[in-house]
């Protein structure tokens, strides 16, 4: 992707930072934030022209005279605690649902040629027919997935009924430099890193053999591109299709800060799914190809937090 312009909403955030970061390198990007959970700090590394923001949220502003011009808008603006949608779900629901039905629109009202929209393997739920395809059955079990999945709907009817092409993707357990702690995706590996930077034994819920796919955030930065780029449409699985346990995941992060401690194991937490993995054959249609093997990444991730925990 080159010599286009971009909106990137929610690109003060985790995933949507590093989207700014590989774009804005042959790209005009324009970043929509309004700083209720993303950090002006995530791209302050980014001097470089063509790099513009706009503070505030898709649900108050002028969407439409933001996108004149624009050539592709990734969505990735959200809130993203399962918790506490469901302890206010009408807040969920006018920042996720409306906020990307008017993102939408606006898309349509322009000359945007796609919309990219950030889902989330939680509408999937519970469901252990794995592999997950995405026909699957949705089972969302809280008003976030439920907001993901009246998303993917919105984007799949305003493909159908204005032809404006879209892509939803569901994002598996992403993790990478920039993420939040107390964030909905992979949140296991920064509290992992924290704990053993602060002197602490790291926290496992249940035996540890309870399994996750995960994928570094470079990977779905990729995804994210090779879609826009693409003539797909649709709903797409992103991950690597290989399932980790916790406790493998503990062995990786014990090698790379050369530590030997041994984990607390605590009571499985109620509504935990056991396992999770993904079926990504659909998503090599816009070439899309996860290498299996993230030590590299997460290697990454340690020397990042380890470094972020030395300049606090």
């Amino acid at each position: 992707m080159k010599d286009q312009k971009i909106v990137v909403t929610g690109g003060l955030g985790f995933i949507g930072s590093n989207l700014v970061e590989e774009l804005i390198k042959d790209n005009e990007v324009l970043v929509i934030d309004d700083l209720s959970s993303g950090k002006l700090e995530n791209i302050k590394h980014l001097n470089k022209q063509g790099l513009n923001l706009i503070k505030g949220s898709v649900t108050e502003l002028d969407l439409k005279n933001i996108f004149e011009d624009v050539d592709y808008v990734f969505h990735e603006a959200a809130l993203i605690s399962v918790p506490e949608s469901i302890w206010d779900p009408l807040t969920y629901n006018e920042a996720n649902v409306n906020g990307t039905l008017k993102v939408l629109i606006a898309a349509k009202d322009t000359s945007v040629k796609k919309v990219a929209f950030a889902s989330s393997a939680a509408v999937y739920g519970d469901n252990e027919s794995l592999p997950l395809r995405e026909d699957a059955p949705l089972q969302p079990l809280s008003p976030y997935a439920v907001n993901k999945a009246t998303g993917e709907m919105y984007c799949q009817v305003f493909t159908e009924n204005y032809g404006l092409s879209t892509v939803s993707l569901r994002y598996f357990n992403v993790f990478g430099p920039r993420q939040d702690p107390n964030s909905a995706y992979a949140a296991v590996i920064p509290n992992f890193i924290n704990a053993i930077l602060r002197g602490e034994k790291p926290v496992i819920y249940g035996d540890g053999e309870q399994s996750r796919d995960f994928i570094p955030v470079k990977q779905v930065v990729k995804a994210n591109i090779q879609a826009c780029q693409s003539n797909e449409n649709g709903v797409f699985n992103i991950a690597l299709g290989k399932n980790t346990t916790i406790n493998q995941l503990w062995d990786m992060i014990k090698e790379f800060m050369k530590i030997d401690v041994e984990p607390v194991y605590m009571e499985p937490r109620p509504g935990d799914v056991r396992h999770s993995l993904a079926d990504v054959s659909r998503a090599k249609s816009f070439g899309f190809k996860p290498k299996p093997d993230f030590k590299d990444e997460l290697g990454e991730t340690v020397e990042w937090f380890t470094s972020k925990f030395k300049q606090s």
